[in-house]
C-alpha cells in the first residue's frame, strides 16, 4: 500500500519522536517490553500476573486542548503546534516507560523521577508558551493551566502474563525483539481480551441518543443526501491531522484512511483543498472524510512498519479498508436545516476517551445483523457470515459563525434531547458515517486474545476502542450544499 508522499517539512518536535523512537526500533519492528512481566518475577505464571497488575502499563496526562478556549485567531497555528509537541513529548514518555521495565522493577521511584517528573517540567514549559501566545494576540489565557501540567501513571487494566519475557526484550531462549506469541506483535500494548465482546452479549436497544448516536430526521426535516466516495481505493494514508495539528508532520501519531478530497496532509490549505481531486462520485464535492485505520494484528508488516504513526509508535498489522464506506447526511427532529459553511471542520469522537474519559467519545461498534445492538467501548466479535461495523454520527448543531474553535469541538453541539439544539446554535446536516469490514473473527481463550483486530491510535491509547473517532471538512461547492439542504427538507432522498 501507498501512502500520500507530498514533500513536508519535519518539525522539531516530530525529530524529537523520531530520536525517541529510533532507540526502541530493531529488527524491523518496535521493541515494546511488556507492560505486564519484570525480568526479576519468577514461580507460576498467575503469581507473575498478579504482582504485575500494580505496574504503571500507560501515562495518563490531562488534555489541555480540551480546555482551551476563547485563543485568538491569530495564535491558533503557533498553539496547536504546541499541543502537537505535547503529545509528541507524551509519546516519548511512553516509550521511555515501555523500555525501561528492568529499571522500574529495580527502583519504585523510577517511573516519577525519571519520567513522570520531567515529563511535567516540559508541559509546564509548553503550558507557559501558549499561554503568553494567547495574551500577545489579545486574548485572556487560563491563569490555572498550569494545574495541567502533571501525568499519572496508569496500571493495567487487565494484566497478561509475560511467558518468561523480561523487560529488556528478551526471554530465556534469547533475545525476541520484545515480543511473543501472546503479544500480538506489539509487546501487550494493546488489545487485550477484555476489549472483545461477542456481539451477543450485547442488550439490544441498550443504546440511547446520547452524543448524537441515534439518528436525526425522524420529524421536522425528514430526506437525505448519501454521497458516494469509494472506499480509499487510491491507498491515501498518512498519520496527519489537518484539523487538530495543521503543519505539523505526524500529528496524529496514528494512521488515517481518507476518502473524498485528495490532497489530505498536514500541510494542505484551504485553497489546495478546493482545487484538489476527489474520490466522489459527484465531482462537487471535495470534503475531505477520514479516520483512523483498523489493523488486522496478524505479524503482516505494512509500508509503514519502521514509520512514525505506524509500527514505530505501535501500530502494527495489516490495514484493513472498509469493504462499504456510507457516508450520508440526515435531517432534524425539530425544523429545517441550514447550508454547512464551506471549510467547516468538525471532529466526533475523541481519539483520547480511554485517558480522558468517555464525555467526548462518539464510537458505536456492531456487527452486520445485529447492528440493534452497539457498543462503544469493546470491540465486538461477530458469527460467521457477520462483518464488523463503526458507526460515527456528527454533531450537527452549528454556532452560526465559526467554522473551527481552539479546542475543535465549542463551535458544534449534538442535538438536545427533544431533538433541536442548545441555543445560539442553528441545525446543520447531520453526517453519518457506517463503515463496514471483512474481517476474521478474532479467538479469545484463557485470557488471551489472538489475531486480534484494532483501531490506529496514540501509543499511550493503547489501542482501545472507545478512542475510535471520525473527522471532516465540508469542502462541497455551493450548488451541491444547497441540493443537499433542499433534499433533507423536502423529504427526498437524494445521492
Amino acid at each position: 500500500m501507498g501512502r500520500n508522499t507530498r514533500k513536508r517539512r519535519t518539525p522539531l518536535a516530530a525529530k524529537v519522536v523520531a530520536g525517541a523512537a529510533a532507540l526502541a526500533v530493531g529488527g524491523g519492528g518496535l521493541v515494546w517490553a511488556n507492560f505486564h512481566a519484570s525480568a526479576h518475577e519468577e514461580g507460576p505464571a498467575h503469581h507473575r500476573t498478579r504482582s504485575a497488575a500494580a505496574q504503571v502499563a500507560t501515562i495518563d496526562c490531562p488534555d489541555v486542548g480540551q480546555q482551551l478556549s476563547g485563543v485568538p485567531d491569530r495564535a491558533r497555528g503557533e498553539v496547536d503546534g504546541e499541543l502537537a509537541t505535547m503529545d509528541s513529548q507524551i509519546t516519548e514518555a511512553y516509550q521511555r516507560l515501555a523500555t525501561t521495565r528492568r529499571a522500574q522493577a529495580g527502583d519504585p521511584q523510577f517511573v516519577q523521577n525519571t519520567i513522570l517528573g520531567p515529563l511535567k517540567d516540559r508541559r509546564k514549559a509548553i503550558i507557559d508558551r501558549i499561554q503568553l501566545e494567547i495574551d500577545r494576540a489579545g486574548g485572556r489565557a487560563d491563569d490555572n493551566l498550569d494545574q495541567l501540567a502533571g501525568c499519572q501513571g496508569r496500571p493495567a487494566e487487565q494484566p497478561q502474563n509475560g511467558d518468561g519475557q523480561n523487560g529488556d526484550g528478551q526471554n530465556g531462549d534469547g533475545q525476541d525483539g520484545g515480543q511473543n506469541q501472546d503479544d500480538n506483535g506489539n509487546g501487550a500494548a494493546g488489545p487485550v481480551a477484555d476489549d472483545f465482546i461477542d456481539i451477543n452479549d450485547v442488550e439490544p436497544n441498550s443504546r440511547d441518543s446520547e452524543n448524537g448516536l441515534a439518528a436525526n430526521g425522524d420529524g421536522g426535516s425528514t430526506g437525505t443526501f448519501t454521497t458516494d466516495c469509494g472506499v480509499n481505493e487510491n491507498n491515501l494514508f498518512n498519520s496527519d491531522n489537518l484539523i487538530a495539528a495543521p503543519g505539523v508532520d505526524n500529528g496524529a501519531h496514528h494512521v488515517h484512511d481518507y476518502v473524498g478530497n485528495q490532497d489530505n496532509d498536514a500541510f494542505s490549505s484551504d485553497e489546495d483543498l478546493a482545487n484538489a481531486d476527489t474520490s466522489c462520485r459527484n465531482q462537487g464535492d471535495r470534503s475531505t472524510y477520514y479516520w483512523p485505520v483498523l489493523r488486522l494484528q496478524d505479524g503482516t508488516e505494512e509500508f509503514d512498519a519502521n514509520e512514525l504513526g505506524g509500527g514505530a509508535e505501535g501500530n502494527v498489522g495489516r490495514i484493513l479498508k472498509p469493504a462499504q464506506a456510507e457516508l450520508k447526511f440526515v435531517g432534524n427532529q425539530q425544523g429545517d436545516v441550514v447550508a454547512m459553511p464551506k471549510f467547516l471542520r468538525i471532529i466526533t469522537g475523541d481519539a483520547k476517551s480511554f485517558t480522558n474519559g468517555d464525555a467526548n467519545a462518539n464510537s458505536s461498534w456492531s456487527c452486520t445483523g445485529f447492528e440493534d445492538r452497539q457498543v462503544t467501548d469493546k470491540y465486538p466479535l461477530c458469527p460467521e457470515g457477520s462483518q464488523v461495523v463503526r458507526t460515527s454520527n456528527f454533531q450537527s448543531c452549528w454556532d452560526g459563525q465559526n467554522i473551527d474553535s481552539a479546542n475543535h469541538r465549542d463551535h458544534m453541539a449534538f442535538v438536545q434531547e427533544d431533538g433541536g439544539c442548545p441555543n445560539g446554535f442553528q441545525a446543520i446536516p447531520q453526517l453519518q458515517v457506517r463503515l463496514v469490514y471483512d474481517i476474521p473473527t478474532p479467538t479469545v481463550e484463557n485470557g488471551q486474545v489472538r489475531n486480534p483486530y484494532a483501531v490506529d491510535s496514540f501509543p499511550e491509547q493503547l489501542h482501545k476502542p472507545i478512542t475510535d473517532h471520525n473527522d471532516f471538512i465540508n469542502v462541497m461547492d455551493e450548488d451541491l450544499m444547497n441540493e443537499v439542504v433542499d433534499c433533507i427538507n423536502s423529504g427526498e432522498d437524494c445521492q
